[in-house]
């Protein structure tokens, strides 16, 4: 008779198995051999309730080689996770529980999206600057509110992937000890043995990075896990890599080692005779021994005692702290008191937006602590630097100032694991050109409702000098078209001052902020209408002379004072001109029929759209009949002005298209 061990271990190996041959997809090799690291894990190591999977002190897991998602969904299952057993059986089908590849908010246990590879190791980081710096500012040296760990499975993707050397460097730097990672050491990829495209000492390299390195020879041999997880909980000041030597497809006569036990079904035949290797059951399918059942459900009082335990020190925590405690459960429950933010009112002064960013972040950041991020290692350009608080770093946790270094894609999957993590709200800069780097992140952001706002300068070819290799062309319309991102791209100082009210009032979207390295003129409020407009992504900045209108003018950004200006040239020769700022397409199209068609009436089609840079997209708003003035070709090296003047964005080119278009 196996242990009871070995007997839970191959309960969660079959019912992947079973689940990916009855779905006919997916991949059971990972799952088969890591299935020892799960049951350690949620059985004996980790504080964990299944009955609450949100308590904000448990252990979290994160799954990096998300394709092995069954061997998750499994285990969850096993330990009382609100996962049925029909939801095993239907993996990857419509509306399951169970989709191909974890998704965050979808499955109760799943911390993180994964899947795409490096970026849950990525997420772990953040979780582990997370809980860093929040336990810096809530824990006490007789109450520590956060101490807990974060553990990681990934394989040899994850690790080749480029991301995952940005955030190991960032974790092994910053000392961030909570962090324990099983790599699956397989030695196998898609394509085959990853001697085909590896061959690094991975262990000399994260040593070299500044991890604690172990080695697992054999994963099926618990005490020997246990051990180095003890021995990673005691060497405190460096991340952990616990290096688990695994077989892909463990149990299969002909898969094992293979890459074809990656990615398909064993098929029925070899799953007979895995389950006959194994000393299982060869006729039954998705099988859970009443023993292995009755092992599971006698540790559900332990799991309960977790988070009671944490309950009563957090009782006593409210009594001795009180002010401490009803923020702390103010940031983890996401609200956001009114924020209090001036307005610029030197009106005709001249001051580039991301100047203007920097002072209305530094405003909001005295009154939202949870505020907490930097730059990839452009602050001074960005003006993302929180100027009333100190750096983060490995000697100092509660410092509000991250420098990420030039890390852009590390930048943004950290700030994904805060934004998962919870109490956090991350931003981070760089330049907008260089969000390139950061996309498959901010895809994950937005597919996972989660909420870092992203500070993009030198938003066009007005930054000059630096040349088409800095200079965006097709990044707004590339930010515009990801679902569920937020783009805000503001005309001026005050119009920022709301871009970022509406970036912090955003719970469940990513946000990219839009700003300019150029100065532009702080628009006369007096003049014109006030700001506030932004935060419905699209307003009538200035009427029409008349009560017909002649033409509509559109722009976002920077060409806005353009639009403004070639407003007064088209009324000097008799038209009637309405001039629309749009900053924000997503917080527009939030509107009603009625405000889109009082801000951009229907039955007036001679409009004209003006943004330095791909018009992909302006078409809607532009209508059949309409003008895109846009930027189909790179930039160019030269003083910004003389830029503007080449590439048709002043006010004697935009009236002599708009005649020729309408009134030639």
């Amino acid at each position: 008779m196996q242990k009871i061990e070995e007997r839970a271990i191959n309960t969660l190996r079959f019912l992947a198995v079973d689940a990916i041959q009855k779905a006919n997809s997916g991949h059971p090799g990972m799952p088969m051999g890591c299935a020892p690291i799960a049951f350690l894990l949620y059985s004996k190591i980790m504080q964990h309730n299944p009955k609450n999977p949100k308590w904000i002190n448990r252990d979290r897991f994160v799954l990096s080689a998300g394709h092995g998602s069954m061997l998750l969904y499994g285990i969850l299952h096993l330990t009382g996770y609100d996962i049925s057993l029909d939801d095993l059986k239907n993996f990857r089908q419509w509306e399951s529980k169970t989709p191909g590849h974890p998704e965050f908010g979808h499955t109760p246990g799943v911390e993180t999206t994964t899947g795409p590879l490096g970026q849950g190791f990525s997420n772990a980081v953040g979780m582990a600057l997370a809980e860093k710096h929040l336990g810096a500012i809530f824990n006490k040296e007789d109450i520590k509110l956060l101490d807990h760990y974060i553990y990681v499975i990934a394989g040899d993707g994850d690790l080749m992937e480029g991301v995952t050397h940005e955030t190991a460097s960032f974790a092994g730097h910053n000392k961030l000890d909570s962090l324990i990672v099983f790599y699956d050491n397989n030695k196998i990829t898609i394509d085959g043995s990853t001697d085909l495209a590896m061959s690094e000492d991975v262990g000399k390299r994260f040593e070299a990075y500044g991890w604690h390195v172990q080695h697992v020879k054999d994963v099926n041999n618990l005490q020997e896990l246990e051990t180095a997880v003890k021995l990673a909980k005691s060497t405190q000041g460096k991340p952990h890599l616990i290096i688990t030597d695994t077989h892909i497809g463990y149990g299969s006569p002909h898969k094992q080692d293979t890459a074809s036990v990656h990615g398909s079904p064993l098929g029925e035949e070899e799953v007979k005779l895995t389950k006959k290797n194994l000393g299982w059951y060869e006729d039954e399918e998705f099988y859970v021994p009443d023993d292995v059942k009755d092992f599971f459900e006698s540790l559900t009082p332990s799991f309960e005692s977790y988070e009671d335990v944490w309950n009563s020190k957090f009782d006593a925590y409210k009594s001795k702290y009180p002010e401490e405690a009803e923020e702390f459960e103010r940031i983890f429950n996401g609200e956001i008191p009114e924020l209090k933010i001036d307005e610029f009112t030197n009106y005709g002064e001249q001051l580039a937006t991301r100047s203007a960013s920097g002072k209305v972040l530094n405003q909001i950041a005295e009154q939202l602590p949870e505020l907490f991020g930097g730059s990839a290692d452009l602050h001074p350009s960005n003006n993302t630097y929180l100027k009333s608080y100190k750096d983060f770093s490995a000697d100092n946790f509660a410092g509000r100032n991250l420098h990420y270094g030039i890390r852009e894609h590390g930048m943004a999957s950290i700030m994904n694991g805060m934004a998962y993590y919870g109490g956090i709200i991350p931003y981070g800069g760089t330049f907008l050109v260089f969000s390139d780097y950061l996309r498959p992140a901010i895809r994950l952001a937005a597919m996972s409702g989660l909420r870092p706002i992203y500070v993009f300068t030198h938003d066009s070819i007005g930054l000059g000098e630096d040349g088409p290799t800095h200079q965006p062309i097709e990044h707004i319309a590339s930010l515009r078209a990801i679902p569920g991102c937020v783009v805000i791209r503001p005309a001026d100082a005050n119009e920022t001052v709301y871009a970022w009210k509406a970036a912090i009032e955003e719970r469940h979207n990513p946000v990219a902020l839009v700003f300019t390295r150029q100065k532009l003129l702080v628009l006369d409020r007096s003049q014109y209408s006030q700001a506030f407009g932004t935060l419905k992504g699209a307003y009538v900045i200035k009427k029409e002379e008349k009560e017909k209108i002649d033409l509509i003018l559109i722009a976002t950004g920077s060409e806005v004072s353009l639009a403004l200006e070639t407003a007064k040239a088209l009324a000097d020769k008799g038209k009637s001109v309405r001039v629309v700022s749009m900053p924000s397409w997503e917080l527009f199209e939030r509107q009603t029929e009625d405000y889109k068609n009082e801000v951009l009436p229907p039955d007036v089609e001679n409009r004209v759209v003006l943004e330095m840079a791909v018009a992909q997209g302006w078409e809607k708003y532009a209508g059949c009949k309409g003008l895109i003035i846009s930027i189909e070709k790179y930039g160019a090296s030269a003083p910004y002005k003389i830029l503007l003047e080449e590439y048709g964005f002043t006010v004697e080119k935009v009236v002599e298209k708009i005649e020729e278009k309408f009134y030639s």
